[in-house]
C-alpha cells in the first residue's frame, strides 16, 4: 500500500487530514475519488478551501496543481459548491464533528 503522500500534490498536512477521516493510502482515495474524499474531509471537519477540493482532482489525474484553468475550473467551483453545502456545518462544535465522525451524532441536515 503506498502512501498518501506518493501521489503528487499531496503533501504532509494535506494527507494528514486525509487520515483523520479514515483515508490512510494511495490505493484507498484513488477508490473513493476526490469528490467523495473531500466531502469526507469536510464531514470530519476540514475547513472548505476550493484550491485544496481542485488540487486533489489534479492530483489524482496526475497533473500539476495549477493546470485546472477555464470551464474545468468553473465546473469544479460548482461541483466544489455542491459538496460544501451537503457536507460542511459551520454551525457544528469540534465535538460534534469528532462525535459524527464516529458514528454518535448524526449529520445536520
Amino acid at each position: 500500500m503506498a502512501e498518501l503522500t506518493s501521489i503528487k500534490n499531496i503533501g504532509p498536512a494535506f494527507a494528514a487530514q486525509m487520515t483523520a477521516v479514515g483515508i490512510t493510502t494511495a490505493e484507498q482515495l484513488h477508490a473513493l475519488g476526490a469528490d467523495a474524499a473531500y466531502a469526507k474531509m469536510l464531514e470530519g471537519g476540514t475547513k472548505p478551501h476550493f484550491i485544496g477540493y481542485y488540487v486533489l482532482h489534479m492530483a489524482l489525474q496526475g497533473r500539476p496543481w495549477n493546470d485546472c484553468k477555464g470551464e474545468e475550473k468553473k465546473a469544479l467551483r460548482r461541483q466544489f459548491d455542491k459538496i460544501k453545502a451537503g457536507s460542511f456545518d459551520e454551525g457544528r462544535s469540534e465535538l460534534e464533528r469528532f462525535l459524527n465522525q464516529i458514528g454518535v451524532v448524526q449529520a445536520r441536515k
